[in-house]
């Protein structure tokens, strides 16, 4: 019976290899799951599981939290639930949103009811199984409504739009056909499948070889990142958990981050010594990475306008033995420069890590990517005031899309003439890379598709002038 197995049991007994691949939490949900604890018992039966999935998909139709937010404040108000059943609801949710639209499809309908059936006919089963499941009982989901039995018993034709074959917002079909042309449909469907686990070794603390050796003397499956010199992947799987609370992490020696993320920090060239400003700096992962190629010498001012997330910074910093950044809450202009080097990490949809938070990509409207575009560019004209002659404004951002990117660096040059792009590769091969980047202009893309990381974007501004 279903609730004789484990969480990962259930997701690899799927049948559907979509939503197998789908099925499994990404490293953003590492912290989520040591929370859960994964060693408990189950207590709730498999129909009151599909009908909190349900309630839970509702809750998320109707609120900007994110989903690991929102499934441990659920399991938070329902004590009830054991840690495997918290564990399997959480894994089916991340596996929902990431294949939402081909489910959608598959029942013609788009309620999260429809969706949970649709996921267990991918997973093989029967109409029977799903008679059973769905049967009324106390806690379960409301028996099958005839409508519901008829879209069971007649699958929809094959012939599925490109938005449902990708899983992407329809809307967003022009906006990608710029991006990816023909490899559409193999990178949005790189981008529904589940993320590896991404380290950057922070270098002030240790070196990657070492880092490397003790993982993988330990039984994780670590292996070198592929252009990041600085990067170890761990596919996403069991005992993940424990990374989260690993001595070398907690000595500082690592920290989570995206390989993609790692070389558009690196490509910024932070140099011992220099002034720097990161001006979007949430928590700080860019800061930290730059601190440690600046070898801890110089000056970080880490800026964002929340509060709460730059407070954040503080015991990361301490933890990975970083003493230069200072913090600074926006309450209009930028901090008075000027700075040798300008980091950029622009809030933006966020549509190059849908596969870590797949919640990302049913929020996303026309309107929200308009409002988007105008505070990237008020970013990038705010940041051009603060950079030294002869120094460096770097534009990242984790979408995929070229409105946010190539869109938002044309509109800057035009009124920005005093600034000419650099080429990525190059500056990359200049500064010790050895494998090319996947590049064909200035600019540096990366995509799950391409370079198996996450949709990332990174431009290099140098200010003319000594």
């Amino acid at each position: 019976m279903f609730h004789k197995h484990s969480a990962s049991d259930f997701a690899q007994a799927a049948r559907n290899s979509a939503f197998r691949a789908a099925f499994r939490g990404g490293p953003q949900q590492i912290l989520f799951y040591e929370w859960l604890g994964l060693l408990n018992n189950a207590a709730m039966t498999p129909s009151a599981r599909l009908q909190a999935a349900i309630e839970i998909l509702d809750r998320l139709q109707s609120t900007s939290q994110p989903a690991d937010r929102l499934l441990r404040d659920w399991a938070r108000g329902n004590r009830f639930a054991g840690s495997k059943d918290r564990a399997a609801i959480a894994e089916r949710i991340f596996a929902l949103l990431r294949l939402r639209n081909s489910l959608s499809w598959r029942m013609q309908d788009q309620s999260p009811r429809a969706i949970v059936i649709a996921s267990l006919l991918a997973e093989g089963k029967s109409q029977e199984d799903l008679e059973t499941l769905f049967d009324g009982s106390r806690y379960g989901p409301a028996a099958l409504t005839e409508d519901e039995r008829r879209h069971i018993a007649n699958p929809p034709p094959d012939s599925a739009p490109l938005w449902v074959q990708g899983e992407f917002p329809a809307f967003l079909q022009p906006e990608l056909e710029r991006a990816f042309g023909k490899n559409l449909l193999a990178e949005t469907k790189a981008l529904a499948s589940r993320a590896p686990v991404d380290l950057r070794v922070n270098s002030l603390k240790a070196s990657r070889a070492d880092v490397l050796r003790q993982l993988q003397s330990e039984g994780y499956a670590a292996e070198p990142t592929v252009y990041s010199p600085l990067g170890i992947r761990i596919p996403s799987g069991e005992g993940l958990s424990s990374l989260s609370r690993h001595a070398l992490f907690e000595a500082g020696a690592f920290e989570f981050q995206d390989e993609a993320a790692q070389i558009a920090s690196l490509l910024a060239q932070a140099r011992p010594g220099e002034h720097v400003l990161d001006l979007a700096a949430g928590a700080g992962g860019k800061s930290l990475a730059l601190a440690a190629a600046m070898e801890n010498r110089g000056e970080i001012v880490a800026c964002d306008i929340d509060g709460k997330r730059l407070f954040a910074l503080e015991p990361r910093a301490a933890r990975a033995g970083v003493s230069i950044i200072r913090t600074h809450v926006l309450r209009g202009e930028p901090p008075q420069g000027p700075f040798d080097l300008v980091f950029v990490d622009a809030p933006c949809s966020g549509s190059g890590v849908w596969r870590r938070q797949p919640e990302l990509k049913t929020r996303l409207t026309e309107n929200r990517l308009a409002e988007l575009a105008s505070l990237q560019d008020r970013l990038l004209n705010q940041a051009a005031t603060c950079v030294a002659p002869g120094g460096r404004l770097v534009y990242a951002t984790c979408s995929i899309l070229p409105r946010e990117n190539e869109d938002r660096l044309a509109a800057f040059l035009a009124t920005h003439p005093q600034f000419r792009l650099a080429n990525a590769a190059a500056l990359w091969h200049e500064n010790g890379g050895e494998i090319d980047l996947p590049t064909p202009d200035d600019f540096f893309h990366a995509s799950p598709y391409v370079t198996g990381t996450d949709g990332f974007f990174t431009a290099i501004l140098v200010l003319e002038g000594t």
